[in-house]
């Protein structure tokens, strides 16, 4: 895996001031490419953008393995329907559902599907996911980041691109049935942000929207477009954008970034909580000092972690189940 072919080091392009030369706002808003313009260094790359070709081979097989074999009932598919519409089976074919700046694709090697994000090359975005996605940082257990198997920089258009593995927006919530599996998934959740945290990164955008699974137990944050690395012992933001914000921010004031995560992380456990209709008195009760309205009291990711852990014995020692009280197998 080819990360990157600047030889620089990461860590030291996190620094707040990395693009202090540049506008902010620019270099940190979303990129909307040509990508039919970077469809050559992309596949230079061993990856191919989704054609009309790759969608209809798609649906094709969608609908073979649901049964509709008869070609009308494929043709009814939107999506279907569309890719039928390519003039040209060799033409792109953007996913309408994903953004300008998002198009889908296959590692030509194995057939992996991928997603490929573009940002620009001096994006904040951009610096941490090269930092989060290189070694020690992509080897440590506490980095629950999607695989990230290329990053590719175009300089002359000031433009990169971050090709991840294809993961589902499926929430937290919406898969486990068993108590002691719906806490490890959010536990990797607490996890990845003590992960970031330690190295001075805020997400600043943690909701239910930004977390993706494997379908195989894997969960991770994604969009890292507003996050940030920090220096200094006592960083403090204001006017931020983001999902979930704290009151402190919704008044106007100044915060701390990372009390800000916690805020949004006790919004995230609350919500992923009542849509799996979980209601244990531990989580209530960590979720209530993580919503504390002075960010000053709000523990630390750390302390969320090892205070979770301790429930996590706890809770799963009883041996319930979210639907079945009786055993957490």
């Amino acid at each position: 895996m080819s990360l990157n072919s600047d030889d620089s080091d990461t860590d030291s392009l996190l620094s707040t001031s990395s693009a202090s030369s540049l506008d902010e706002e620019a270099v940190n808003g979303r990129v909307r490419p040509d990508w039919c313009t970077f469809r050559d260094v992309i596949e230079s790359r061993g990856f191919r953008l989704d054609t009309f070709r790759d969608v209809k081979q798609y649906y094709q097989y969608y609908c073979e393995t649901l049964g509709y074999l008869d070609p009308e009932n494929a043709q009814k598919l939107p999506g279907y329907a569309r890719a039928r519409e390519g003039l040209d089976d060799n033409d792109l074919c953007k996913d309408l559902g994903l953004p300008e700046n998002l198009f889908r694709g296959t590692r030509c090697a194995d057939g992996t599907k991928v997603v490929i994000k573009a940002v620009h090359l001096q994006s904040h975005e951009f610096d941490i996911i090269r930092y989060l996605s290189s070694p020690p940082s992509r080897n440590n257990p506490m980095n629950h980041c999607i695989p990230v198997l290329d990053l590719i920089s175009v300089p002359k258009y000031e433009i990169a691109f971050i090709v991840m593995e294809e993961w589902t927006s499926q929430d937290v919530a919406g898969v486990p049935s068993n108590l002691r599996i719906f806490l490890g998934a959010l536990r990797q959740c607490v996890e990845h942000t003590v992960f970031m945290h330690t190295r001075k990164i805020a997400h600043l955008d943690i909701s239910t929207r930004n977390l993706l699974t494997d379908g195989e137990g894997h969960y991770a944050w994604i969009d890292f477009e507003l996050s940030r690395r920090f220096d200094g012992p006592i960083p403090r933001i204001r006017g931020r954008r983001g999902t979930e914000l704290p009151p402190e921010l919704e008044r106007g004031d100044a915060t701390d970034p990372f009390k800000a995560d916690v805020w949004a992380l006790g919004i995230f456990m609350l919500r992923a909580c009542q849509l799996a209709g979980v209601d244990l008195p531990e989580i209530r009760a960590l979720v209530k000092r993580m919503l504390h309205e002075n960010f000053e009291k709000r523990p630390t990711a750390n302390e969320i972690l090892a205070e979770f852990d301790f429930m996590l014995h706890s809770v799963c020692g009883r041996r319930q189940r979210i639907c079945d009280p009786g055993a957490c197998s």
